[in-house]
């Protein structure tokens, strides 16, 4: 009884052991990179509406516009 009890708890281990790193391990790697994409991407999205609400702060200089000179109808 004692070799079978051994064996049944030689297998628990291995089935624990599989699950640990072939499924807990890599879907919290896997949550960990979407977290990270979605944070970067929030970011982006933060820096193009900032750049949308203020365009004065784009500044255009005439001077280095070189030979465009720019249009007015009269």
């Amino acid at each position: 009884m004692n070799l079978i009890r051994l064996i049944f708890e030689l297998f628990i281990i291995y089935l624990l052991y599989k699950l640990v790193f072939e499924l807990i391990i890599p879907v919290a790697r896997a949550t960990r990179q979407v977290k990270k994409k979605m944070e970067a991407y929030q970011e982006q999205a933060r820096e193009k509406a900032q750049e949308a609400s203020n365009p004065e702060q784009k500044t255009t200089s005439k001077g280095n516009a070189g030979d465009y000179i720019e249009y007015e109808e009269v």
